[in-house]
């Protein structure tokens, strides 16, 4: 099925060895102002309305603009066409050679990991009948509703978001290169950049003019050239697409949890509740990291936090799951659909195919009255390859794993 012969087989590895020149889904303005072909960006500072496929209005975004941070695919795809390999040994040569290439030491000297404490745990969810998506959507556009019922297998998930020390742990064993790095950029939230940083850039997002796409920007730079996480270790890993997520949950012997199991977590074993907690969002005290003030131009951090928090704040249900709503988005493992499939409630793991994969959770950039999304059963979705300094994940298995045991 998956021998060399096979076309499906040879594009599917080529994507992953091949480097790629990628351009975000940015465009520089013709001279007239007007975004050249794609129309999906504009310089700063220039007329958002002169942004676009001429004639087209921009309508204000509805959530933070991260669904927008899509890379180009056909330039990828011509890419990718013109790296085809169909001898498996010879890929093999490619992919180590490439992975050489692109292995860098890093510029800087991150804290000895062995003083780190690890976040790696599990708690177990048990299987039952249980109930996703929701009778009284606020995004019905995003698909949250109905509800409907399922049957689902027990299983584990991270009590913590996936941490940028535990991923260095990867990173070490593995040297494995995230798509940032190899694509060689990556969407940043603009008032956490630099402004030497912010001087070399002469593009963003239309519809989201706060992304900038960040040259040398990875989750170890997470702001670009002269940022560091060594201060942030026990924050959450960011700028890590789904392809990375999965890379990595492969590697710890875990694999991403399904919306279905990641909404039954986040619910913590309450129905009908729109949080983790309960249906208030600060029932006494701050429960999570999301944007307090006026999106985009002021974050008062109400609750303590400007952009993202420490993995093991906010714990939020009687499961001990911490930052399930807010702090970074999460990815999941199924494509994305709008249309949930009501047959499919055995073990619901959504379609077989699609564009975009399903993430959860909202993020410290969501704001009641623009990304009301930090919910159990808001959902959102970017494409596989998308890397965003407000997006990362945790992990999921049918199986503890022994070394957790």
């Amino acid at each position: 099925m998956f021998g060399s012969k096979n076309p499906l087989f040879v594009v599917a590895i080529a994507s992953l060895i091949v480097l790629i020149s990628v351009t975000l889904v940015c465009s520089e303005p013709s001279e007239e102002g007007v975004a050249a072909e794609d129309g999906y960006c504009t310089k700063k500072g220039e007329d958002q309305e002169t942004c676009g496929d001429v004639g087209d209005e921009i309508e204000k975004s509805e959530d933070c603009g991260c669904s927008s941070l899509k890379r180009d695919p056909e330039k990828k795809m011509a890419a990718e066409e013109d790296a085809l390999v169909e001898d498996e040994e010879e890929l093999e040569i490619i992919k180590q050679k490439w992975k050489r290439e692109k292995w860098r030491e890093p510029e800087d000297e991150l804290p000895d990991l062995s003083t780190i404490a690890r976040t790696n745990e599990m708690v177990f969810v048990v299987g039952d009948e249980q109930v996703v998506g929701t009778d009284k959507p606020i995004l019905a556009a995003d698909g949250e509703g109905p509800a409907r019922p399922i049957r689902l297998y027990s299983f584990y998930i991270d009590k913590y978001e996936t941490s940028n020390a535990e991923f260095k742990h990867f990173v070490d064993a593995t040297r494995y290169v995230t798509e940032a790095e190899k694509f060689g950029d990556t969407f940043v939230f603009e008032p956490l950049l630099s402004e030497e940083v912010k001087e070399d850039i002469t593009q963003a997002v239309a519809q989201a003019p706060w992304w900038l796409p960040v040259e040398d920007g990875s989750w170890r730079y997470p702001e670009g050239p002269g940022s560091s996480i060594k201060h942030r270790m026990d924050h959450p890993v960011v700028h890590v697409s789904w392809n990375d997520a999965v890379a990595y949950c492969k590697w710890a012997g875990k694999r991403l949890p399904t919306e279905a199991e990641w909404e039954v977590a986040c619910k913590g074993g309450l129905h009908n509740r729109m949080y983790p907690w309960g249906n208030k969002e600060t029932p006494t005290e701050h429960k999570m990291n999301i944007w307090h003030g006026t999106f985009p131009d002021e974050n008062t951090a109400d609750d303590g936090y400007y952009a993202t928090s420490p993995v093991s704040t906010f714990e939020q249900n009687s499961y001990g799951l911490h930052n399930m709503v807010g702090n970074v988005w999460e990815w999941t493992e199924d494509w994305w659909t709008t249309r949930p499939d009501p047959q499919d409630s055995i073990n619901p793991k959504g379609p077989k195919q699609g564009n975009d994969k399903t993430k959860k959770g909202g993020s410290f950039m969501c704001h009641k009255d623009f990304c009301f999304r930090y919910r159990c059963a808001a959902r959102h979705s970017n494409t596989p390859d998308s890397t965003a300094s407000n997006l990362g994940f945790r992990c999921a298995a049918d199986k503890l794993p022994e070394y957790l045991q």
